[in-house]
């Protein structure tokens, strides 16, 4: 095994090892190592402690960098593990330690999570990333059991990454991440300390997904075209051109004409197939894009069920506006249900929505509000930067509530499943999905 540590060698000795890094990633033994994926991101995580409720094992494996996991301070031994889901064949295993770091700890793999074996071992640490590759272990659970700190305080790392390939190959190809977001630009810029699109924009920005989806809103009040230009343009437009809108309430109030500042703005990217409703394609999933103001009008369901029929793709996620249930001000809007109705004889997986300024994830549920396994997954986030609304009657099946908190929805999607944390606006993650598999 291998486990490097160039933050802690002066320059030219760190320049060195990177050379010699290179000549062992050529070494066929080692190159697959390197190659192997990360199958560790978002799995169940548990720990022998926990210094605080917001510093729980799960931020090891959420992905951001700012979150952490950190034992209680003073007392040794503590650990951490990960449940992969499945057997595994573990490769390499990376540690970025907080300034609490552990001083001797060891990696261990597990069958059955009770009885662990060593794969490497470290007795001299000193903190910072601790690479260890060409690592040879079997195994579903991984833990970093910590036996000597080396600090006063406790044991804290940043993140803890697996990889390896599960057992009947390697996880499902198509992987991406998604950015989304509903109820963004009010009237205001980054001048104004309590302005929060330009926050949530930056939040985005850094995530850097595959693509953004907005779920209406995007303009405040009348979503006129000046009023983009001004707004929305100087944040949530610098990724204009991989965003994949739909239009609010909001953006029918312009006195140039329903929807005219909207069209205005977006061009084309609103309106791809010459519509303000749309599809498209990525990996193995079907998104379909939606324009709540008009459910009432023939052509956009005729146009959905087509729609429906002619798609080839595993999952299907839908999103629009105005939420069939939410436990926010506006309540549920039924003006969706016939759109329910449609998509989950389809079986769709996702529905995404905003209007209610706050976060709030359901179990899945049938469009009549049944609890059921076959059912869809919605997720109400209307977060990203116009005035939060209140929590005001909670409904059946919602799993999360969060109000008050701007920020964004970072999805996960794979071939067969998907999965996604809320990140509030300073970086720090307010809540993680279960892990779904599409219908």
């Amino acid at each position: 095994m291998f486990r490097s540590r160039l933050h802690t060698l002066p320059l030219v000795l760190a320049a060195t090892l990177v050379l010699v890094g290179g000549l062992l990633l050529a070494w066929p033994g080692r190159a697959g190592a390197a190659a192997d994926p990360l199958i560790s991101r978002g799995k169940p995580a548990t720990a022998s402690s926990a210094e605080s409720s917001s510093l729980g094992a799960k931020n090891a494996f959420d992905g951001a960098p700012a979150t952490r996991w950190a034992s209680a301070e003073g007392k040794d031994p503590q650990w951490i593990r990960v449940d992969l889901g499945a057997a595994a064949t573990i490769s390499r295993v990376r540690l970025n330690w907080e300034a609490a770091y552990a001083k001797a700890y060891r990696v261990e793999v597990s069958t059955d999570g009770a009885t662990w074996t060593p794969v490497a071992q470290e007795t001299a640490g000193n903190g910072g990333t601790d690479d260890w590759t060409g690592l040879s272990g079997k195994g579903r659970y991984v833990r970093v059991h910590g036996t000597a700190r080396g600090t006063a305080y406790g044991y804290s790392l940043f993140e803890a990454e697996v990889y390896g390939t599960l057992d009947g190959g390697p996880p499902p190809t198509g992987a991406f991440t998604v950015v989304a977001a509903g109820d963004i630009a009010a009237q205001c810029t980054a001048s104004d300390s309590g302005c929060a699109h330009p926050k949530t924009a930056a939040l985005a920005r850094q995530i850097d997904p595959k693509f953004y989806l907005t779920m209406g809103d995007n303009q405040y009040d009348d979503a006129r075209l000046v009023d983009y230009r001004a707004y929305y343009d100087k944040t949530w437009g610098a990724f204009k051109a991989k965003t994949h809108p739909v239009p609010g309430n909001h953006e029918t109030y312009d006195p140039a004409g329903s929807l005219a500042g909207y069209k205005g703005y977006f061009g084309s990217i609103a309106y791809p197939q010459g519509k303000s409703y749309y599809s498209f394609d990525e990996g193995n999933w079907h998104f379909i894009a939606l324009d709540s103001n008009s459910f009432d009008q023939a052509a956009q369901i005729d146009w959905l069920r087509a729609d429906l029929a002619a798609h080839g793709k595993k999952c299907i996620a839908a999103y629009w506006h105005h939420p069939l249930y939410s436990s926010g001000g506006h309540g549920n809007d039924p003006v969706s249900k016939p759109v329910w109705k449609i998509l989950y004889g389809a079986k769709a997986d996702l529905v995404l929505n905003g209007h209610d300024h706050h976060y709030e994830r359901f179990a899945p549920q049938d469009p009549d509000g049944k609890a059921t396994a076959g059912g869809i997954v919605e997720v109400v986030g209307g977060m990203g930067g116009a005035e939060p609304y209140p929590i005001e009657d909670v409904q059946p099946n919602s799993q999360k509530r969060i109000s008050g908190q701007y920020g964004v929805l970072k999805l996960e999607f794979t071939d067969s499943g998907y999965g996604w944390t809320y990140v509030g606006s300073d970086g720090q993650v307010k809540d993680t999905s279960p892990k779904y598999s599409c219908h």
